[in-house]
């Protein structure tokens, strides 16, 4: 075979290779020696048939065509060892001249990964700050919780629920009724439709009232932007909510094991600031990525990006099962499989080049899993699994599934070196040199 052209792009290698005579002729012989045995020419026996009839029944390129499909793989294989190409797949080929054959052959490569000068990343992390207003506020939050509906004797006002037997009836449709339906009469609320709540507001109890409202002609769906409907409302009840006292005996009420109100503000923050310090540390190790990421030079073919994205799709086909999986997900959608693809491409990009660049920084900083961490890791999943803990151990257990947690805590190792060296802690030992020892005097020296 001739190499007439090797170029390097987007991840991948493309070779344009000529097959030499000697190489089609060979291959040629032994395409007519294996179709010599399957076909069936009447007048002749399998095995039996002359060359130049055969090549008459199939055609000169179709004799072509099965001496490629072996010949070509032979020939790429031939060129990868010859021109040390790491490739993670199987070649595509494609014939670009037939007389002699000349073809294209794009061979995905082993990614490339340059990270930078990831040791340079220094990034300050946001103060942490838990108010008493936070706190006044989640506590007024536990109270909404804990409120208490309370039928009352006046007109619907904006907070109060309601129960109302009600009839729908879209113009050109059939009436809907419904009895017995609780609903929250909240201010500027899109439930049932943009509207419906300030039609409610200022009926008093067993009254009943006739109203149409429409959905906006801009409505984010389609099918409904526009649509009049016709409603017969007939309210039933009307409750408040009552808050309960803010004192002592609600704080010991409302299961946070704490005997005082002063107690409770003290769990409470203290709870607030575990999950803003958990929203910061996720926060700044998204930062610390975007850094490394963004100096780095990730080159990677694009097969790698469509297997990303069958796995997104794997994992949208188990979400939905119960509902029909992937096909009753893409109806749902209005969506073919090739548009949702298109749409996924840019995130799987993304989520190959983070992988690729924390893979990368994983070899770098020589970080490696005990088999004790595993077994820790797996006991800590066991632990929360609840009912589903010996399922969860027999998965995880397994080979591939020890893997998949090997990996998982070598990338969370990675992040957490990132970001020590984002704060400043490099582990790079002090390398300045001690002064050296001012040499003695000569003896007799003046």
């Amino acid at each position: 075979m001739k190499i007439k052209t090797k170029e390097f792009e987007n991840g991948q290698a493309v070779l344009s290779i000529e097959v030499e005579p000697p190489e089609m002729e060979e291959s040629l012989a032994a395409a007519y020696r294996h179709l010599a045995k399957e076909l069936n020419i009447p007048g002749f026996r399998k095995g039996k048939i002359p060359r130049s009839v055969l090549e008459n029944y199939v055609g000169r390129e179709g004799l072509q065509q099965e001496a490629l499909e072996h010949l070509i793989p032979q020939l790429c294989d031939q060129a990868v060892e010859e021109h040390k190409l790491e490739v993670i797949a199987q070649p595509q080929a494609e014939v670009l001249e037939w007389e002699p054959v000349v073809f294209k052959a794009t061979f995905p490569l082993r990614p490339t990964i340059e990270l930078g000068d990831y040791r340079s990343i220094r990034i300050a992390p946001e103060p942490i700050e838990v108010t008493d207003e936070d706190t006044g506020n989640a506590i007024e939050r536990l109270r909404d919780q804990n409120a208490v509906w309370v039928p009352v004797e006046r007109p619907v006002q904006f907070g109060d629920m309601v129960t109302a037997d009600i009839e729908q009836k879209q113009v050109s449709g059939a009436p809907t009724s419904y009895t017995g339906q609780q609903l929250p009469v909240v201010q500027g609320s899109p439930l049932p439709l943009p509207g419906f709540a300030e039609q409610l507001e200022g009926m008093e109890k067993d009254q009943e009232k006739e109203f149409t409202i429409s959905f906006p002609e801009d409505h984010e769906i389609a099918e409904l932007a526009g649509q009049e409907y016709n409603f017969k409302v007939k309210l039933t009840e009307i409750k408040e909510k009552n808050l309960p006292d803010l004192n002592d005996e609600f704080a010991k009420s409302v299961g946070y094991d704490v005997e005082t109100l002063d107690g409770l503000r003290e769990v409470v923050g203290a709870r607030l600031k575990t999950a803003a310090e958990a929203r910061a540390r996720s926060e700044f190790e998204e930062k610390v990525l975007e850094r490394l990421v963004g100096m780095s030079k990730v080159e990677f073919p694009p097969i790698l990006v469509e297997r990303e994205i069958d796995q997104m799709l794997a994992e949208r086909d188990r979400m939905f099962r119960s509902q029909g999986g992937l096909e009753a997900y893409l109806a749902s959608m209005g969506k073919t499989e090739e548009d949702v693809r298109q749409e996924l491409q840019p995130r799987a990009v993304e989520q190959l080049t983070r992988a690729l660049a924390l893979g990368k920084l994983v070899e770098e900083e020589k970080i490696e899993v005990s088999a004790a961490e595993i077994d820790a890791e797996i006991d800590r999943m066991v632990k929360d699994a609840g009912d589903t803990a010996e399922e969860v151990r027999d998965v995880f257990g397994t080979p591939q599934g020890r893997r998949w947690v090997s990996d998982r805590l070598m990338s969370r190792n990675a992040i957490q070196r990132l970001t020590d060296i984002a704060l400043g802690d490099t582990g790079q030992p002090d390398t300045a040199e001690e002064p050296a020892e001012a040499p003695a005097d000569e003896e007799g020296a003046d």
